[in-house]
């Protein structure tokens, strides 16, 4: 018989009382005692008593500098007790386990005993004589040695170790939770460790095998409290707020290991939520919902509060259409920037090029391009997985294991993940590429640096603030500007055509201008009304102008970038206010004047078969016919105006025109982005001519 049955425990009790008659208790608790026995049975020699005391004392001085963080049973003494006798009195409760750490020992008593399978005696001598046989071997293959053997040492990878720690416990549910987080080739605790060297060398395996000791294994409800994991694997090289740090980055890596509390940690059987987030990331499909989720974050991201036009993920150069205001342009977020290779070639190509034609205003495009790395990928993975893991929580559908304070948790944490996603769009884009003239091939590479999304900021604000930091954009511009970047080929003639003006601010030449029409057509008309320059239109074949606009009011409306109009500098408008200087030449006498012609009013002829309008009735006007090519512009400044003002005003427009059927598809899409920008409801057929 191996087990005491019922009838057992009654004898047993009732022997107890009567000997307790007569008898004492003793109880081995003490860390000195157990220590004592331990050694007896694993030791033969403990080393020189001076090294002994050495360590000791470097122990005890490093815990009573520190005992605020550490438990209270450890470290309290008497407090009339002098800071001498208190270093003294920890000086010898580590001396009396050397060399165990005290923590090492006692765990035992203060929390397996509560364990119905675990043997105190020959089953801590059969763990603690695999424990220092491979120990002491793996110190010299991990370049690692302690001067004391602390929880966090034990060789979980040993599978003969492991099947004695877990027989011990009665859990075998265990190795899995044990292999998965801490002792696995593919461990969670292996990357966090890849970087450790030194005193913190596998300092988050360490800390979670003390959790694993510290927790019981989760057969009661015993809990790994931070001030037990500092005491248990504190050492001189190593802080308290370096334990703390790795068990909560294990805690948040990890498939097993739960926080308890503000400051507990367990391990347990049951996989976290962060297991079953892994298992749906893992399901999650590349093509089908990644990429998509990827790309509709980062068209959100750039669409909010748009500072300048956005065209997102264009297939080719035809899809970008060749406009006049500052455009962003966003690569696929499959395209990484490549500096030297292919991806730069490309977006030069676009900017100079539209399909098989170049550019007219090749400076208006602003070319987003995302950094290399799975940052951004990843981020949209666990986001997707935390959102389907919120959903089935919701559904009920992971079982009765996941309670009802997982939904707040659940939520928190999508919340968490959607703005470290919206976080890694900023910092992914980081790379602008934008018409320089003055660059060896015509780009010219602005690196954001790493970005963070405010509550008040957008993306395309950042832009537009990193491009006029470098001076590339402005909202305005000035008459000494205009005047010291004046054209050699006009100095002559001192006339700027306007479309050559506007041409100057989109092609590179000149600074960028976010609206240029509108920009220009408020400044020109500045210009005019305060005399630094002057407006003229209609050149004539002796240097003139039919129409000389200076220093007055000039609508915005009727200022039209057309080559017949000009901007005239100050000293031509001065010129031509004075008119041509006449000379009489000799043996020529004044020529007579003509008599003035007859002044008098020719009374008008009515119109033929005029309408018959009575009084208080309406009369509708309209307007039919077609319009030269020429003209198109001149509608909208000097037609349109003279009838905003009626009260019932009716435009109807239709335009058309015969391609071929190759070039009707992307045309029918640069005819919808241009009536998107404008804001018009039109229909576009496409038909067989």
């Amino acid at each position: 018989q191996v087990e005491m049955t019922d009838w057992d425990q009654e004898w047993q009790e009732r022997i107890t009382k009567v000997v307790n008659r007569v008898a004492q208790d003793l109880i081995a608790n003490d860390e000195s005692e157990i220590s004592e026995v331990v050694r007896r049975r694993l030791f033969a020699d403990l080393g020189s008593a001076r090294m002994r005391r050495k360590v000791a004392k470097t122990y005890a001085d490093w815990c009573f500098e520190r005992n605020a963080r550490l438990p209270a049973e450890w470290t309290a003494v008497d407090s009339a007790a002098t800071d001498a006798k208190a270093r003294e009195f920890l000086r010898g409760r580590f001396e009396a386990c050397y060399p165990f750490h005290p923590a090492t020992l006692s765990v035992f008593q203060r929390k397996w005993r509560a364990v119905p399978q675990f043997q105190q005696t020959r089953g801590a001598l059969a763990m603690l004589a695999q424990w220092i046989a491979l120990a002491s071997r793996e110190q010299f293959r991990q370049a690692r040695h302690e001067p004391l053997i602390t929880l966090g040492s034990a060789p979980l990878h040993d599978a003969t170790f492991r099947a004695a720690l877990l027989g011990q416990l009665g859990e075998q549910r265990l190795d899995a939770a044990i292999m998965a987080d801490l002792a696995g080739d593919t461990a969670r605790a292996q990357p966090l460790d890849a970087d450790t060297a030194g005193a913190l060398r596998n300092i988050h395996r360490r800390v979670g095998t003390a959790i694993l000791f510290e927790s019981s294994g989760g057969q009661a409800e015993k809990v790994a409290h931070l001030p037990e994991l500092r005491f248990a694997l504190g050492e001189p090289a190593v802080e308290t707020t370096t334990i703390d740090t790795a068990a909560n980055a294990l805690q948040s890596a990890g498939f097993f290991i739960r926080k308890v509390g503000g400051d507990g940690f367990r391990i347990h059987h049951q996989a976290t939520l962060q297991k079953v987030v892994s298992d749906r990331r893992a399901a999650l499909d590349e093509a089908t919902e990644i990429r998509p989720a990827m790309r509709e974050l980062v068209r959100q991201e750039f669409g909010r509060g748009n500072a300048m036009s956005v065209v997102c993920f264009p297939d080719d150069n035809a899809a970008v259409a060749d406009t006049r205001r500052l455009t962003a342009v966003v690569i696929d977020p499959q395209t990484e920037w490549d500096d030297a290779g292919a991806t730069r070639e490309r977006i030069r190509h676009w900017t100079l090029e539209r399909g098989n034609s170049r550019r007219l205003y090749p400076g208006a495009l602003v070319w987003c391009v995302k950094k290399p790395g799975r940052e951004l990928r990843d981020s949209i993975a666990d986001l997707l997985a935390w959102q389907r893991v919120a959903h089935e929580v919701e559904e009920g559908l992971l079982g009765s294991e996941f309670s009802d304070a997982n939904h707040s948790e659940v939520n928190a944490k999508v919340h968490e993940v959607g703005q470290n996603a919206r976080e890694e769009v900023w910092a992914s884009y980081r790379f602008l590429a934008l018409l320089d003239k003055q660059a060896d091939d015509d780009l010219r590479i602005i690196d954001l640096g790493i970005g963070r999304a405010g509550n008040g900021s957008t993306l395309c604000g950042r832009i537009v603030a990193a491009l006029k930091s470098e001076a590339l954009v402005n909202d305005t511009v000035g008459a000494s500007y205009i005047s010291r970047n004046w054209p050699p080929a006009f100095q002559d003639s001192e006339a700027w055509p306007l479309t050559g003006l506007r041409q100057s601010f989109l092609d590179g030449s000149l600074t960028r201008l976010m609206d240029p029409d509108t920009a220009l057509r408020a400044k020109i008309a500045e210009f005019v009304r305060t005399g630094d320059f002057a407006l003229a239109s209609g050149a004539t074949t002796d240097g003139g102008y039919e129409k000389v606009w200076r220093r007055e009011e000039v609508p915005v409306e009727d200022i039209a970038f057309e080559s017949g109009v000009f901007l005239l500098t100050k000293a031509k408008a001065d010129e031509l206010a004075q008119g041509p200087a006449v000379s009489p030449q000799p043996g020529h006498a004044e020529p007579t004047p003509e008599p003035l012609p007859d002044t008098t009013p020719i009374p008008a002829l009515d119109p033929p078969n005029p309408p018959l309008i009575l009084p208080g009735q309406k009369a509708r006007l309209s307007i039919a016919g077609t319009i030269p090519r020429e003209s198109w512009n001149r509608v909208g400044t000097r037609l349109m105006p003279k009838l905003h003002g009626s009260a019932e005003l009716n435009a109807k427009v239709e335009l058309s025109v015969v391609v071929g059927a190759e070039q009707a598809q992307s045309i029918a899409s640069e005819l919808r982005q241009a009536m998107d920008d404008l804001g018009l409801d039109l229909k576009l057929n496409i038909n067989a001519a």
